[in-house]
């Protein structure tokens, strides 16, 4: 890696690539460096078993008549599920929710509504926790819920950004994974592999970064790390990082989100696709929503967010795999333990070395910290990822968005200097 490009970038998730495409799109030269041994970044699929995808990261195409990504897997075949609603019950407690129960639980997300628009209208930038009635015997199941799609709990995020995203009510799963999509996409972009950045150097003349297979100098750098990995301290800057970009990191943090799968043996496809509970045992625990037979595919999905996702993955493995069990054979039937087989998939992603964490959520009274954490520094040192992103944040296509928006803002500085 040597010679003076237009820009280094840094990181091969959805906002590094999509950063490459643009930047050769626009005749400047590039090198892209990855810490990981793979591209994709927090979108990545792997196999329970051949014909068997399972998405440790990103599933699905949110927001999807607003995504990109919805195009690119139509050119590149692959087959995803337009509608965001499925037939769902609730194990609570020893038995399933009757209707009137069932309309108690809903009716909890139109009161939720209320409150955070009043709060927002008053100009109140505080959590969730703080306006919503705590003491619903429902709230366990939102609380839940939100953690899942905001990778953190309700007292630790503020109105404003969750009102801030542009949310079309179109989730639509990619049925080979998100993450093979997102590498069929990118197949054409060359990347270092296994190059983790140790500095990036600002000089009279352009940038240095330092990485562990070598240095590549360029006129500007293009830093797409998760907020995480830019407030640990694993990438020294030279100078160090202005004050009000380590505030920006630190107020955006990466909570947790994530997924166990177990393998189903001896049952035909498509036998339980569709069956889908959120489980909640004892009142004092927190609830988990199941999904058998996803697509017609022979396993079971869970998922985790927020403290409670953080402390099992810290548990370990077999941990989640206990868990996610006990609450398959209490919705589904104890004849279910004899589908489950040993082949599992757990994610770990506040332990991966090269996020440490899932996605970003704004601290109460720290959504304007979006778009001050995507502001360059010199001119030279510029910035995406999805904490960037003031309205698709948390998504891989708020990540990909962000990309092509830095390298218009590097194609203006570098004609400006030229």
């Amino acid at each position: 890696m040597s010679g003076d490009v237009d820009v280094v970038i840094v990181g091969a998730g959805s906002a590094g690539l999509s950063a490459a495409k643009e930047a050769a799109r626009k005749g400047l030269s590039y090198v892209v460096v990855e810490a990981s041994h793979r591209i994709g970044g927090r979108a990545y699929t792997e196999e329970l078993a051949p014909g068997q995808p399972f998405d440790l990261g990103c599933h699905w195409m949110h927001s999807a008549s607003l995504n990109p990504f919805v195009a690119i897997a139509d050119q590149y075949g692959f087959a995803y599920r337009k509608h965001s609603t499925w037939d769902s019950r609730t194990w609570h407690r020893g038995a399933w929710l009757n209707e009137e129960q069932r309309d108690a639980l809903n009716s909890l997300s139109d009161d939720d509504e209320a409150v955070i628009a009043k709060a927002i209208a008053s100009g109140q930038d505080t959590s969730i926790a703080d306006v919503v009635d705590l003491e619903s015997p429902w709230r366990p199941y939102h609380a839940y819920w939100f953690s899942l799609s905001t990778s953190v709990d309700i007292d630790q995020t503020g109105v404003l950004d969750i009102n801030a995203y542009n949310d079309t009510d179109e989730n639509w799963p990619v049925i080979k994974g998100y993450g093979a999509l997102v590498a069929a996409w990118a197949s054409d972009v060359p990347v270092t592999l296994n190059s983790p950045v140790d500095r990036i150097r600002l000089k009279s003349d352009g940038v240095e970064v330092v990485t562990k297979s070598g240095t590549v100098t360029g006129r500007t750098v293009l830093v797409t790390v998760s907020t995480n990995i830019l407030s640990s301290g694993a990438i020294a800057f030279e100078p160090g990082l202005p004050d009000w970009k380590q505030a920006a990191a630190l107020e955006l943090p990466l909570g947790t989100h994530n997924r166990i799968a177990i393998m189903l043996k001896d049952m035909p496809a498509g036998d339980t696709e569709g069956q889908r509970a959120t489980v909640m045992l004892e009142d004092d625990e927190i609830p988990m929503t199941i999904e058998v037979g996803p697509y017609g595919l022979s396993h079971a999905v869970a998922v985790t967010g927020g403290r409670f996702g953080s402390w099992l993955e810290r548990q370990g493995q077999q941990a989640s795999v206990d868990y996610l069990s006990e609450r398959i054979l209490t919705a589904f039937g104890n004849d279910m333990a004899r589908h489950l087989a040993d082949r599992v998939i757990v994610t770990a992603w506040q332990g991966d070395p090269w996020t440490l964490g899932s996605y970003s959520a704004a601290l109460p009274g720290s959504h304007q910290q979006r778009a001050v954490l995507g502001r360059p520094i010199e001119n030279r040192i510029f910035f995406a990822g999805e904490a960037t992103s003031t309205d698709f944040y948390s998504t891989c296509h708020g990540a990909y968005l962000s990309g092509i928006r830095a390298v218009n803002e590097v194609a203006e500085a570098v004609h400006s200097a030229t």
